[in-house]
């Protein structure tokens, strides 16, 4: 029976794949650990952990989130999503272990008016973008059975995120202001889970980077709107500017990418992100 190494299994993805791990259990033993119980920042831990476990297929759902404190905490952004990166790499290429690893669309700039593609020219204007992107860049050099996949605008049932956010907000306030020309592409951490799993199940690997979100692109105040509709809340909602809403960290204008290739390639047909969305409010209304 093969095995899977998941990283970070108390994260929204984590808790996604740990809800589906029960569907695969008769092909796969699967191993969830968190930064407690396995510190990627530590290359002695990672390296006796792997050497006693040796899985087929290591999934790194860990990652450090916080992409405005991460203006501050850049030794801690690059510590988990870059080092932390290298050391799981490293370790996967020791023991012939594929190493599927999760990104952001953050890598990029959004000055553009073209969906991004896998070859695009990377330009992260913030300290987690610019730390995920050296995690992508290290795993790459160090692993040759690398996949990874940038992802974005990740909610799902667990822990905190936008999502929940909003409908903690709608059952607080009348009125609500959030920022209208930002676009991208809200994605649910439980497809971008199936997905991964569709790659393990693959036997036809292909390495390299693959974008994966639901589509098509929207903007977080349509994202808010179709929230409150979907829990059929009354709130008042007004679309705010970016330099309105001012952050300590900025994000890309539009970070809306391509998905052919992973459709090509692995035949994983991304959903609409409208559909998934309202399947993810009723679990968390009822």
């Amino acid at each position: 029976m093969k095995k899977i190494l998941v990283i970070g299994s108390n994260g929204q993805l984590g808790n996604c794949i740990r809800k589906i791990a029960p569907d695969f259990e008769n092909n796969y033993e699967f191993i969830f650990t968190d930064s407690q119980s396995l510190d990627i920042t530590d290359e002695n831990q990672i390296n006796d952990f792997l050497y006693n476990q040796k899985p087929d297929f290591c999934i790194n759902a860990s990652a450090y989130t916080a992409v405005d404190l991460a203006e501050k905490e850049t030794e801690k952004a690059f510590a988990v999503n870059a080092e932390g990166v290298e050391n799981l790499a490293k370790a996967c290429a020791e023991y012939k272990t594929v190493f599927i690893h999760v990104s952001t669309d953050y890598v990029f700039d959004g000055e553009t008016n073209l969906d991004y593609s896998e070859d695009d020219f990377t330009s992260p204007i913030g300290v987690y973008g610019e730390s995920k992107l050296k995690g992508e860049e290290l795993a790459l050099e160090n692993n040759p059975k690398t996949i990874i996949l940038r992802t974005s605008w990740l909610y799902s049932e667990f822990n905190k995120n936008f999502v929940k956010t909003m409908l903690n907000l709608f059952s607080q306030k009348e009125e609500l202001g959030i920022v209208g020309d930002q676009f991208g592409q809200p994605t649910n951490a439980n497809d971008l889970a199936e997905a991964i799993m569709n790659i393990v199940e693959n036997p036809n690997k292909t390495f390299g980077v693959f974008h994966f979100s639901n589509y098509p692109e929207t903007t977080w105040f349509e994202f808010a709107k179709k929230i409150a509709e979907f829990s059929k809340s009354q709130i008042k909602l007004s679309a705010l500017t970016t330099e309105q809403y001012p952050t300590p960290a900025r994000r890309p204008k539009r970070s809306t990418m391509c998905l052919d290739k992973i459709e090509n390639i692995y035949k994983i047909e991304p959903k609409h992100w409208e559909n998934s969305l309202e399947d993810c409010v009723n679990i968390l209304s009822n």
